[in-house]
This record gives structure tokens, sequence and C-alpha cells, in this order.
């Protein structure tokens, strides 16, 4: 996923000794990675509208044609795929904004910073995602 590749060059939040878990410092920290990944991921689906716009070709050959259209379709499926990911960045930011980031949903423990540094827009804690998706296998049987 695009999530797992970008972001990456920022350092992992090292907290000082005794700073409070979601302190000022340590929500700055996930902002900057939240921004940082969303400024990659318009810039990416930026980069492929005009590259689509630019390689508009009309190919006589019909596999040529169904060969360009399935390249096509996939390019806007993984680009729907990032448009969701800015979605769920903008509803994390708002997360941080109102003091909930770092905390689960379902149960109000800390998520902890690892489990963030993961996956920055992530709204569960392991216990209650681990159950989520044992759930969702049991549904789907």
């Amino acid at each position: 996923m695009a999530e797992d590749l970008l972001h990456k060059h920022i350092p992992p939040y090292q907290p000082k000794a005794g700073e409070e878990y979601m302190s000022d410092r340590h929500t700055a920290h996930f902002r900057k990675i939240l921004a940082t990944l969303k400024k990659e991921l318009s810039e990416d689906i930026d980069r492929t509208v005009h590259t689509m716009q630019d390689e508009a070709t009309v190919f006589a050959d019909p596999n040529d044609r169904a060969s360009q259209e399935t390249d096509i379709a996939i390019e806007l499926r993984n680009r729907d795929r990032e448009r969701k990911l800015i979605k769920k960045i903008d509803e994390t930011l708002a997360r941080i904004d109102s003091g909930d980031y770092g905390y689960c949903e379902k149960c109000g423990v800390e998520i902890g910073t690892k489990r963030l540094e993961a996956r920055p827009t992530a709204t569960l804690c392991i216990d209650c995602k681990t159950l989520e998706e044992l759930k969702e296998k049991q549904m789907a049987k």
C-alpha cells in the first residue's frame, strides 16, 4: 500500500524521559507525517492525471486498445485507493485537532507510538483491530 512506502524518510518519534503520551511534540510529529503523506499522494495523483492526458492514444489494433484500457483501469483503481487514503488522512488530522488521536475509537486505550509509526491513520488498538479482523473472517465463511 502507498502508505507503507511514503513518509519513511521522517525518523521515528523518540519521546523524552517522562514525556506524556500524545504531547504537543508527539502530535506535531504525526501531523508532519500525515501532511507529508497527503502531499506525496496528491502529487502522485496529479502526475497520473497529466500522464494519462499526455499518453492518450487511439490504437487501431483491438489488442493494443484493450491493453491500454486495462492499464488505465488499474491506474485509476490505484488512484481511487489513494484518494480514499487522503480522505482518511484528513479525518486523522481532525482527530489530532480534537485531541482524540492516538487513542482507540472502541476502548479508549493508547494505540501506541510504534503502531502509529507503521500506520499513522490507525484508529484502533492492536487488540480491537485483531478482534475486528477475526469477526470479519468469521462473517466471510
